[in-house]
């Protein structure tokens, strides 16, 4: 094996293990300080119904991989950081690079120790927190006895399927639905029927069991009204799809954004907030790599330059900065509906190409 190559193996391992350690304590600071604010807003209801301080700590637990995925791209830049700038005051790094080991070689190395966490990254976000956050949701709800409100309007949700538009009042921790209005139109757009039902409950894949049911049918001989106990209702609606009344688009996984989104598209309704959020839910992973490219710039640390904590301190900001910049930029795109790849992109290529210029401007001195 060649010197330089088994040189670079001895570096990237080295850092890795240095990285993997800064990254993990403030992953264990960050998560510890999430959790105790969650703790504190949840006791404000705590003893409503039957949440008790058993639950508090349930939904605490539980909310923790939501957590860790949004924060993962902040732990890295500042994990990264940290070690770099140790790394840098104590001469470690100025040895690598004047034993050869260029800017190209090192930021392959910090690639490869990215990888991993990419994975990971992307595990929690499909994986293990969505479904973690629902059964937080639920967890909640029932405890505090409580039906998901879907007030976006004071009449409730409207939803279209097909050639019918459904008002839901509100929707239950198992997902089935609470005092529901189905209106039904022909193809001329004219009103042909208005059921309504007190519950609703999936039965089996692409039917509804509505209870206690008053049908209202208008034709050419007038309008007849009729009781019932119990009717069918097909509808491509699901509970999968009403399931993302109980998580926020950011908390679901790519997989269920995009189903979602489809059927808001295949009913011509707004889906550019679902859109932006699977999209930012694909390149979210890949922000990692950005962040190692980002830290990589205070490698060049000197202890005359500043104290550690200095760099520290600007690492927080960029990570902080980094965040509240792509929540803020996917709202605004949302609003006024700009390309949903664009809006979920931009923050990340903006802060590769402050990354890039950083690396260039440490090169050039």
């Amino acid at each position: 094996m060649a010197p330089g190559i088994q040189k670079m193996k001895l570096l990237t391992r080295y850092l890795a293990r240095e990285i993997y350690a800064s990254i993990g304590l403030v992953f264990a600071a960050l998560l510890m300080l999430f959790a105790f604010l969650d703790f504190i807003h949840e006791l404000s209801v705590m003893g409503y119904g039957q949440y008790s301080l058993g639950y508090v700590v349930a939904f605490v637990v539980l909310t923790i991989p939501g957590h860790i995925y949004e924060l993962f791209p902040v732990a890295v830049l500042i994990g990264t950081i940290t070690a770099l700038v140790q790394m840098a005051a104590r001469s470690e790094l100025t040895i690598y690079r004047a034993s050869g080991a260029s800017t190209a070689q090192m930021l392959g190395a910090l690639c490869k120790i990215a990888l991993p966490m990419i994975l990971l990254s992307f595990i929690c976000g499909e994986l293990l927190s969505p479904p973690s956050e629902r059964m937080a949701q639920k967890l909640r709800l029932k405890a505090l006895n409580t039906q998901v409100s879907l007030q976006a309007f004071r009449s409730g949700v409207w939803v279209k399927d097909d050639h019918n538009f459904v008002n839901v009042r509100s929707v239950m921790p198992d997902t089935s639905l609470s005092d529901i209005d189905i209106y039904t139109f022909d193809e001329t757009f004219h009103l042909k029927t208005i059921v309504s039902a007190k519950q609703a409950s999936y039965a089996k894949p692409g039917t509804w069991l509505l209870t206690d049911v008053l049908q209202t049918r208008f034709d050419k001989k007038g309008v007849s009204i009729q009781n019932m106990p119990n009717q069918e209702w097909q509808s491509a609606l699901t509970p999968g799809i009403l399931s993302v009344m109980l998580v926020v688009p950011e908390q679901m996984s790519a997989y269920d954004l995009y189903k979602y989104t489809s059927h808001l598209k295949e009913n011509k309704q707004q889906s550019a907030r679902y859109e932006i959020a699977m999209w930012n839910k694909l390149v979210y992973p890949f922000a990692l790599l950005v962040m190692m490219v980002l830290a990589l710039p205070f490698a060049s640390y000197q202890r005359r330059s500043g104290g550690i904590s200095v760099m520290i301190f600007m690492g927080i900001v960029l990570g902080l900065v980094f965040h509240f910049a792509g929540r803020l930029f996917a709202s605004l795109g949302a609003l006024n509906d700009w390309q949903p790849v664009l809006s979920a992109t931009a923050i990340t290529g903006v802060f590769l190409l402050i990354g890039a210029i950083m690396i260039w401007l440490v090169e050039r001195r």
